[in-house]
């Protein structure tokens, strides 16, 4: 088999095996949406949960923050998303497709062919990628809000909040897990991009001439996560925006680029974004946003800010790719030959351990029964009698289940069990009462193969 994935071979496992579902597919599907299934939302959570530990349980100057998605209006104009979150579009007058003007061959933009069916393009117009609702009953242009188009303003808006109820001191950090919306002109890659995402930012605030160190210190840190999270680390690359992309308020950028099947593609951001955005907060509230040094005499200043963005749907998507594998198993001459199998870490796979009794007869299926009652106080666990063994290890293979415990007869007579490793395929005999000890010792120990 290839050892090349396919988006394609993603995308259709993920239907298959309930990881992701296009949204509203009964009705033909919405462009932009997705829908989590019962093993993708368990994935997704598990992702969550392995970042917000990294951020908040592991630094003990991080807090977390939930904020909400609305919020005034003029928290936009600050930032400036209002007047400078634009892509430039343009639209073929003949085949009716819409282009960013920045992702067409630059031949096309300067004699206006479409790159499709050579039909004439529009010219250039900006588009601002946040949408627009109504909040209240009379819809007159008064009640103009936003669906927030990123999570870090709910952080900044809230920094003296935190900063006073916490009693925080320099340097400390924020950290959100939230949904933020784009009216994305070009929606594709699956759910690399799509409108409606989920972001895990952490905004660090720091004493104004410390920003570098912290800089790096952060981009130390993010790319440690990843070995921790057991990536390929051959498949990451650091990205450093040069003058012509970096962004109006900021003073460096790095991002972190996986090797997605469609190529390197940004995963994550590390910005010092200097302290425009409490400038500009204070600026438009009216509002002390001031950091009072009670160590240094009082001094009062505005912090800097050090942001760490990373996509959850997008770190989703890499751990799907990441895990991918077909496999020749064997030489039957069949079906059975090949397997296709994601090699999860263990505390990301939505099933930990799937129960499997040989037989549903004398009593074996009982026993299962019995024992993943056991074992899902400590592990998610799943239960299938149903088709041969090989096929149903095959079935637990393909959504990366690591573990797999079989009940057969001589369970009855001396109470073992089978535990298979879904990586190397190996069994092994664990006594009963051993089972769940075996199993956390081995998720301790776990290296991918």
């Amino acid at each position: 088999m290839s050892d090349t994935v396919t988006m394609d071979q993603i995308v259709s496992l993920c239907k298959r095996r309930g990881f992701v579902f296009q949204s509203s597919e009964i009705y033909g599907g919405q462009a932009g949406a997705w829908d989590y299934g019962p093993n993708g939302i368990e994935l997704k959570n598990r992702i969550a949960q392995f970042w917000w530990k990294e951020m908040t349980q592991l630094h003990d100057n991080i807090v977390g923050l939930d904020a909400a998605i609305l919020m005034h209006p003029r928290v936009w104009e600050a930032s400036g998303h209002v007047e400078n979150f634009t892509d430039p579009l343009v639209d073929c007058k003949k085949c009716k497709t819409r282009f960013r003007a920045d992702q067409i061959p630059e031949e096309s933009l300067k004699t206006k062919t479409c790159p499709e069916c050579g039909g004439e393009l529009t010219d250039v117009r900006k588009f601002n990628l946040m949408f627009k609702t109504n909040i209240g009953p009379v819809e007159d242009g008064s009640g103009l809000i936003y669906l927030r188009p990123e999570t870090a303003q709910g952080i900044y808006v809230n920094f003296k909040n935190v900063l006073q109820s916490n009693r925080m001191k320099l340097p400390f950090g924020i950290a959100q897990i939230g949904k933020a919306f784009r009216n994305e002109i070009v929606t594709k890659n699956f759910i690399f991009r799509s409108c409606e995402f989920e972001q895990m930012e952490m905004q660090f605030f720091v004493k104004p001439g410390t920003d570098e160190e912290w800089f790096e210190y952060w981009r130390e840190q993010r790319w440690n996560y990843y070995k921790k999270m057991g990536i390929r680390m051959d498949k990451l690359r650091w990205h450093r925006h040069g003058p012509e992309e970096l962004a109006f308020y900021a003073k460096d950028a790095y991002d972190i680029e996986y090797e997605f099947p469609m190529g390197f593609k940004e995963l994550e951001g590390v910005h010092n974004r200097t302290n425009y955005d409490l400038t500009r907060h204070q600026q438009f509230s009216g509002k002390d946003l001031q950091y009072i040094d009670q160590d240094n005499g009082n001094e009062r200043y505005l912090p800097w800010v050090i942001e760490t963005s990373a996509g959850l749907t997008r770190e989703l998507l890499m751990v799907l790719c990441d895990a991918y594998e077909e496999q020749k198993v064997a030489d039957k001459g069949n079906e059975d030959d090949y397997r296709t199998v994601l090699h999860f870490n263990p505390i990301f796979a939505p099933v930990t351990v799937a129960v499997l009794p040989l037989m549903k007869k004398d009593g074996l299926a009982e026993l299962a029964q019995d024992i993943r009652s056991e074992l899902k106080e400590d592990f998610v666990t799943d239960y299938d009698q149903s088709g041969a063994i090989g096929r149903r290890y095959r079935r637990q293979d393909e959504i990366g289940t690591p573990y797999c415990v079989t009940i057969d007869y001589q369970s009855k007579e001396d109470h073992t069990v089978t535990l298979r490793d879904r990586d190397s395929m190996e069994q092994i005999r664990v006594p009963r009462d051993k089972l769940s000890l075996a199993i956390r010792e081995k998720m301790k120990s776990y290296k991918r193969v």
